[in-house]
């Protein structure tokens, strides 16, 4: 890792909903993805096909044409990524626990009228 590291990777969304004769439908699309540097030593050594990621970055979009076919590309250069799920056996990334919220103050009057 020489900080020249360069990663590509592809990465679908998916959406699902309802049709209007209330069919479950689904759209994927797949973007292009290419991180730089640390970043993409991670993703080398802990993505793997399949894991869920969130990725931020600046988007780009251009079209090519083969055979009279226009095809449209979403191309991502991420400077940002989460790794989501769990960790399974792969030893593949697991996210760290969420901070549990603070539990409710409680009021300050005694409890003197309680039953019990």
């Amino acid at each position: 890792p020489n900080g020249n590291t360069l990663a590509k990777f592809s990465l679908a969304t998916s959406r699902t909903w309802k049709d209007k004769d209330g069919q479950q439908q689904e759209k994927t699309e797949w973007h292009r993805c290419t991180a730089w540097g640390k970043l993409a030593d991670i993703i080398g050594m802990y993505v793997k096909k399949g894991k869920q990621l969130y990725v931020e970055g600046s988007v780009e979009y251009s079209q090519t044409e083969n055979d009279g076919q226009i095809r449209y590309w979403t191309h991502i250069n991420v400077r940002d990524m989460q790794m989501l799920g769990s960790r399974s056996d792969e030893g593949s990334w697991t996210s760290p626990p969420e901070e549990s919220p603070e539990p409710p103050k409680s009021n300050s009057e005694p409890d003197d009228d309680l039953p019990f």
